[in-house]
C-alpha cells in the first residue's frame, strides 16, 4: 500500500473471496476485504457440507467459512465485516465507499455472490438449513428415502427434481400455474420419471415444522384459494437467483440479469477489476468452483498489477 492506496481490495467473502485472500495474501499484495454484515455468503445458511474436498467427516457452512478466513487472515488478509455501499470505476486509483468513507485501490477483486430467491413465506427463516434448500447438489444426500418438494417451473427445478430422485423415495414438484419456463425435454423428463409427481396450481403459504425440522406444507391453489397440508422432511426451492451486483450501478459490463462477465480471464469489461464465484457463475455454483475462481481472480490481479505498475 502506497499513499493510502491498496493494491487490491476485494469486495464480498465466501469461498471465492476468502481463497482471493489467501492467494493475494500470500502474493504479499497485503488485500483488505469488505466482506459484507452477513460475511461468508451462501454457505452461512448451510447445515452440512460433505462435497467440499479435505473434509472427509463433513463440515458445516459457517465452519468451513470460519476456516477459510482463519487461513487467509494468517497471511495477512485484512478484513472489515462491512458493506461497500458504492464504487467508481471511471479511473484509477478505483475507490470504495465503504459507511461513508472512501478507499482507494489499483485492483479490485469482487466476490459479492449471488443469492437464492426465497418464497418468504411463514415459518421459511426458521427452516432454512434445516429442512429447506435451494441446492439439490448440496443437501440432495440428507434425504435418503425420504419425501420431498421441489417448488418451480422452470429447468433447474426439474433439474433439481430429477437430481433428487436419486436419493428421495419421492419428489413433488409444485408450481404455481400450468405453464412451464421449463424446456420440453426436461419437463418430459420430469413427467415421466416414476419417483416424480408434478402437482401445478399449488403455491407454498406456510412452512410446518416441530423440534426436528421441517415436517410439511401448507398449498393454497391460486385460483380458488382452497389449501391443504402436505407432508415432507425436505423442500427445494428452485425458482432462481439473482446477482448481489445492484452496488456497481452497472460500472462493468454484465448480462440481462445482472452476472458480471468475464472479459479476460477472469477480468470484467473493466482493466484491474475483476470477478469470482457466484457474481459471475450461474452454472455450478459450487464451494469448490467459487474457491477455484477466486484463485485465479487474485492471480490474474497479481499479474495485472506487475504489468501495470502504477
Amino acid at each position: 500500500m502506497t499513499d493510502g492506496i491498496r493494491d487490491l481490495i476485494i469486495i464480498g467473502s465466501g469461498p471465492a473471496g476468502y481463497t482471493a485472500g489467501l492467494y493475494s495474501a500470500r502474493a504479499m499484495l497485503k488485500p483488505l476485504m469488505f466482506a459484507g454484515y452477513m460475511s461468508g455468503g451462501q454457505l452461512m445458511l448451510t447445515s452440512d457440507v460433505e462435497n467440499f474436498p479435505g473434509y472427509p467427516s463433513g463440515v458445516t457452512g459457517p465452519e468451513m467459512m470460519m476456516h477459510l478466513r482463519e487461513q487467509a487472515e494468517r497471511f495477512g488478509l485484512e478484513v472489515e465485516d462491512k458493506n461497500v455501499e458504492s464504487v467508481d470505476f471511471s479511473g484509477r486509483p478505483f475507490k470504495v465507499v465503504v459507511e461513508g468513507e472512501t478507499f482507494l485501490s489499483h485492483s479490485i477483486v469482487i466476490c459479492t455472490g449471488a443469492e437464492a430467491i426465497w418464497l418468504g413465506v411463514e415459518g421459511e427463516d426458521a427452516q432454512k438449513g434445516r429442512g429447506i434448500s435451494t441446492c439439490a447438489t448440496c443437501d440432495g444426500a440428507f434425504f435418503k428415502d425420504e419425501e420431498v418438494l421441489v417448488i418451480g417451473g422452470g429447468d433447474s427445478a426439474m433439474e433439481e427434481a430429477t437430481f433428487l430422485t436419486r436419493f428421495a423415495s419421492k419428489v413433488t414438484i409444485l408450481h404455481r400455474r400450468d405453464t412451464w419456463r421449463a424446456s420440453k425435454v426436461m419437463l418430459d423428463r420430469a413427467r415421466t420419471h416414476e419417483k416424480i409427481e408434478i402437482r401445478p396450481f399449488r403455491q407454498v403459504v406456510e412452512w410446518l415444522s416441530d423440534d426436528s425440522g421441517l415436517t410439511g406444507a401448507v398449498l393454497e391453489d391460486p385460483r380458488d384459494g382452497s389449501r391443504e397440508e402436505i407432508s415432507s422432511t425436505g423442500a427445494f426451492i428452485a425458482i432462481g437467483h439473482k446477482p448481489i451486483t445492484a452496488f456497481l450501478e452497472g460500472q462493468v459490463e454484465t448480462d440481462e440479469e445482472g452476472y458480471i462477465l468475464h472479459k479476460e480471464h477472469s477480468m470484467t469489461s473493466v482493466a484491474g477489476v475483476f470477478a469470482a464465484g457466484d457474481v459471475v457463475d450461474t452454472r455450478y455454483r459450487q464451494a469448490i468452483t467459487a474457491a477455484g475462481m477466486g484463485c485465479q481472480a487474485a492471480m490474474d490481479a497479481e499479474r495485472w498489477l506487475e504489468d501495470n505498475q502504477h
